[in-house]
Order: C-alpha cells, then structure tokens, then sequence
C-alpha cells in the first residue's frame, strides 16, 4: 500500500510553485511502482487547468511517456500538444527580459545581459526551476517532433530547439556552487547540495547536462563534425558522472538517500541504466555492467514491482549470458501492471531476443507473433522476425504470407528508412525471390539482435553450431572442425531446422551455379565464425555457469573460427546480394584477434571496415550501401576506442 499523497495549495500562486514539487515527487513515485493510473489521475486532479509548473508539465511527461510507447499518431500528438503547453506554463513563470535597450546594453556590460551566468544567478528559485522546465519540455517536443514529422525540414528545426535546450542547461550549470565534487562538499557527502540551491533543481541539471554530454558523445562522426561547428561536444565520462551524482554513485561517495534526493534521481537512475545494459551494444567507452548492478539493486529494493527496473533486471541478465533468468525477469514485468498494455510489448521483444539466444525458435516465434498483432514501433520488424523462425521450423506456407507483408509495413522517422526494417525488407524478398527459401534467418536474426553474443556456451555448442553444420551439409560443405560431437538431440527438429549432417558432398558445379548459392556459404561462414568466436571467449560481461560441459577447448574454437571468417574473406567477391556479410565477418574477425592477443591484426580489420573501401567487390559490384552499415560504423568506431583503452572486446 503506497503512502497518502501530499495535500495542495489551493488557489494557485505562481510564486510559490515550489510548494508543488512534493506532490509531483509522489506521483513519480506512484509510476514508477507501476501504478500509472493512479500517478496519471493525481496529476490531473491536482491540476485540472493545467496551470501549475511542476504539475503541468509531469503529466505533459507522462504523456510523452505514452507517445513513445504507442508510436501511434494520436498518441504523439496528443502528447505534443500536452508539451507545447508544458512550454507556455513555464514560459509564464521564467524571468521577463528586459527592454530591447537592456537586451543591447547587455552586449556591452555583462552584468545587464539577459543570458550568462549573472543573468540566472539574479533569477528567483521560481524562476530557477522555469528554465529548467522550460529546457526539459522544448527536449520532450523536440524528441516527439522527430518522431511524429517524417521529414527532414521538421527534422532540422526540432534539433534547433535541441540545440536551445543545451543552451539552458549549461547556462543554469554555471549557477551551481558546485561544479566538480570536491569543492564546498560536506564530510558525509561530496555531492550533496550546497544551502542555497535545493536538491531538485540540481538533479534537473545533472539530468539535463549530463544527457546532453552522453547524446553528444555517441554521435556518428559526420554528424558530431557539424555539431561542433555550433560549440557543441559531448564529453561522455563527465556526462556519466554528472548523472551519478544525482544518486551517488559515483566511485567515492555513498548512495543519496531518500529524504535528501532530487526529484528527478530516479530518472538519472534510469537514463544510467540505458547506457551501462542498452546502449553497451553499441560502444564500449564507459560501460559499467556492475555498476548498473548497484543502481538496480538499491532501485528494485525501493520499487520491487517497479516494471522499468524488472526490464533493467532482465537486460543485466541477458548481459551476463543468463537468457532464462532474463525471461523470468520480463515475465515479472509484464504482470507488474495491465494500465499500460504497451509496456508488455517491452518484454515480448526482450522475450523473443532471449528466445533465440537459447535457440528456442518456437518460443521466439510466438513472442513475434504477439508483437506483431499488438505493437505498433515496428511491424514490419515482427512479423520478419515470426516469419524467420517458421522458416528456420519449415513452416514454409505461413512464413510466405509474412515474408510478403514486411515491405508494406515498412515506417520511416524524419523521411529516413529504419536501418533493421531496410534489411528484414531485403531478406523477405529474397526469400520469396528464392522460392521461399533462406538460409538459417533464425540464427541471422539471433545475430544483428545480439543473442548469440548473450547466449550461454553450451547453447552455442550444443544447438547453434550444429544448426550451422546442417546447413552447410546442404551446400555439400564440412564446418570448420570437421562434424566430431558436434550433432546434439537438440539440433534438429522443430527447434534447431535441419540435421547436422556435416556430411562433404564433393565439389558439385550444378549447387555452386546456383543463384545466391556463395551468398549463403558466406552467411553459413560467417555465423559458423562468431558462434566458435563465442564459445572461444565469452563477453567479458557473462557469468558462466560453473558447470557447464564444452566439448572444445577454447584455443580450438579460436582456430574453427579464424577459419570460418577467413572463408569470408576467400568467397566474398561471389557474393550477390549479402554484401553486409564480408564487412561484419572483418569486425568480428577484428574482435576474435583482439580477444587473442593480436590488436595489431584486430585494428587492421577495423581499419579496414571504416576506410569506406570496397572489401568484396564482384563483377556486378556493390551499388549502394550495405544493410546495417551505420550500426557497423558505430560498433567498429567504439572497438577501435576499446583497444586503445585496452577493454576486452
């Protein structure tokens, strides 16, 4: 049972605002206890004019919230309008500028400027906790724009606004007392707030700042070149930094307790959590798995039916390599609440990744076909995805009429193609080019969404492999190894498709005349190379279990896969259609040389992946760019920063 919430001050006085900020905190509180509902109509009755600063624009947040998990039109625009107001209330309560021959005169004498560090110290806290407000509502809409526009003019002026927002926060920056820990700190805590600026407002500027460092410093390298131009770079280890301070978690300070948090903590908890267990996929350079271990367990104490940090507790899971204890985390999650139906879709889609990662295709499957008769991000994505494993099971006749509803339900943000819906549209024509026929898209899908990477060994060995040796018995080719104790009772079937045969049929011209036949040897390869990589060295961040029974030794695996990849490299030119197939097969071959000790041969593939070079030219030659090409561009840029920091790969 929740504790009552908090009375409020009735009729509204706009100097006193503040006085709101408790009543706001509970219905934080209340929604991140999955109690939504009741967080949504507090908000509501408290506010039913929508003129209060805190409460006007949380419920204009929560709507936000709503937006994005729907991903429907509606939904977005209503809450873009609930944000455009959110704007206008803490337009009214920020600091009037002055006269146009002030605003002149501040030009001249910095004390009269209405921007800088003079202007904000002379605000009132009121006025304080407007600009921040403000700041925070221009970032929702700007965010709901890029979504809800679907093009690139409304694109470019949204991310002005963005540009506005950092703007703020490092303006309201400059007024704390404190900018580095170390200075007018307490004994018991070096990153408690100073007297005169109260803990809300501090946490809001650590969240707003510290965001903006951490946005800034994943940006693509094109686009971060045109961001500089404006003054603008992230610094990602002090944007980390600044959103532990707001709990404490930094390396020498203890945790911020309740009684004395801000009110945004949580969500800097939250935005921690997505970096260190999301966004680790993706970059390497500052990710601290155990870390986000503290934060999740201090949070999930505090809200233990909480269904965000049920997700966190199942994405450290599946991290660690632990799929089954991560579907039971999800399966937690979707019973911690029913108001949000679109919460559920979360853990459907962490299920059916999960799914694979233990190569339990049917499962998966079922997980995909939920999505794809509820969600609404990306449909074409889910029904691939159902698709793909019924291929991978033989249900030939239902994945034909999936494979050929994926283009139709093809969405586009800012005028620009999904990346993932580009290639799960290419590989539903292929399939039905080919006479609904795929090489192991299960096992491919299992790839791009990181599953093999989390799954535990003996499910590599035991399953995946042996998936991989029956499809390339079918192209009368051995796996790396030869097939020794390869074969499994799980390997074929309704889970694993076909048998692992292994069985070398000879050099057969008619199979290698075949369309598209080198195009799936280099998949067989490639996937044959990064399940052997895996088994040779785990993610640094997997648990192993202790008694698990590998029948390779890891220097073999280490040997099967340099094979596999350099069997890549040998076919690649052959190649049709997969052109992605020779460029990640160079960056995991990179990772596989790093984990062994060579990072002179690992930063020569990566070299080779970013030098914009053709790496598997045929006579036809590659037209376009490559399916997943900027995601590659991001994973080699953030191992290439690995190695000089000497992190595991």
């Amino acid at each position: 049972m929740s504790n009552p919430p908090p009375s409020v001050t009735n009729p509204y006085n706009p100097t006193n605002a503040l006085d709101d900020i408790p009543g706001l905190h509970w219905a934080l509180h209340e929604f991140l206890q999955s109690r939504m509902h009741e967080s949504e109509r507090f908000c509501e009755q408290s506010d039913p004019d929508k003129q209060r600063l805190y409460f006007a624009t949380g419920f204009g947040l929560i709507q936000c919230v709503k937006g994005l998990m729907s991903f429907e039109d509606k939904d977005l625009l209503t809450a873009i309008n609930h944000t455009k107001h959110g704007i206008t209330v803490a337009s009214a309560h920020r600091k009037r500028p002055g006269s146009l021959a002030g605003r002149l005169a501040g030009y001249i004498v910095p004390s009269l400027s209405t921007s800088g560090i003079e202007w904000i110290a002379g605000m009132t806290p009121v006025e304080r906790h407007a600009e921040l407000v403000y700041a925070e509502s221009l970032y929702q809409k700007s965010l709901l724009g890029i979504v809800y526009s679907g093009d690139w003019l409304a694109f470019i002026r949204e991310v002005l606004n963005m540009r506005t927002t950092i703007s703020i926060y490092r303006q309201l920056a400059q007024d704390l007392p404190t900018s580095t820990p170390q200075s007018n700190s307490t004994p018991s805590h070096p990153y408690l707030p100073s007297p005169s600026i109260d803990p809300h407002f501090r946490s809001g500027v650590y969240l707003g700042l510290g965001m903006s460092h951490l946005v800034l410093s994943m940006m693509p390298g094109k686009l971060l070149a045109l961001v500089e131009l404006f003054g603008y770079k992230g610094d990602r280890k002090f944007g980390l930094e600044l959103l532990e301070r707001a709990g404490g978690w930094g390396t020498n300070g203890k945790v911020v307790e309740r009684d004395t948090e801000g009110v945004r903590r949580a969500i800097c908890d939250m935005s921690l959590l997505i970096f260190h267990l999301v966004l680790s996929a993706f970059t390497f350079e500052g990710v601290d798995v155990r870390k986000a271990a503290r934060i999740l367990e201090w949070n999930l104490k505090r809200y233990p039916n909480g269904v965000f940090f049920l997700f966190g507790a199942g994405r450290l899971a599946l991290v660690r390599s632990q799929p089954s204890k991560a579907l039971a985390y999800y399966a937690r999650a979707a019973q911690a609440q029913t108001q949000y139906r679109n919460l559920h879709h979360i853990s459907w889609w962490e299920s059916a990744v999960a799914c694979l990662g233990l190569w339990r295709v049917a499962e998966s499957r079922s997980w995909w076909g939920k999505l794809g008769g509820e969600a609404t991000w990306s449909k074409a994505t889910y029904t691939y995805g159902e698709a793909a494993c019924l291929a991978t099971l033989g249900e030939h006749a239902e994945a034909k009429r999936l494979m050929e509803r994926v283009q139709g339900l093809r969405q586009k943000i800012a005028g620009k193609s999904i990346p993932v819906e580009k290639f799960v549209a290419r590989k539903a024509r292929k399939y039905l080019a080919q006479s609904d026929k795929l090489l192991l898209p299960a096992l491919e899908l299992a790839y791009v969404f990181h599953a093999i990477a989390h799954a535990p060994r003996e499910v590599i060995a035991r399953e995946m492999i042996p998936a991989v040796g029956g499809a390339l018995g079918e192209l009368g080719l051995l796996l790396s190894s030869g097939s020794e104790g390869l074969t499994s009772p799980g390997s074929g079937g309704s889970e694993g498709g076909a048998k692992a045969s292994g069985v070398k049929k000879g050099k057969d011209k008619k199979l290698e005349s075949r369309s598209g036949y080198w195009d799936d040897v280099c998949l067989a390869r490639f996937l044959e190379g990064v399940c052997w990589r895996f088994v040779a060295y785990p993610d640094p961040d997997a648990e192993l279990e202790p008694d698990e029974k590998i029948p390779f030794s890891p220097e073999d695996a280490r040997i099967y896969s340099e094979r596999a990849f350099r069997a890549v490299f040998e076919h690649g030119p052959n190649i049709e259609l997969d052109h992605y197939i020779v460029y990640y097969a160079h960056f995991e071959y990179g990772r596989l040389l790093a984990r062994s000790g060579d990072k002179d041969g690992a930063r020569t593939q990566f070299d080779l992946v970013m030098s914009g070079k053709p790496l598997e030219v045929n006579a036809a030659g590659r037209k376009s760019k490559y399916s997943l090409e900027n995601a590659l561009h991001m994973r080699t840029n953030a191992a290439l920063e690995a190695l000089d920091q000497n992190r595991l790969l």
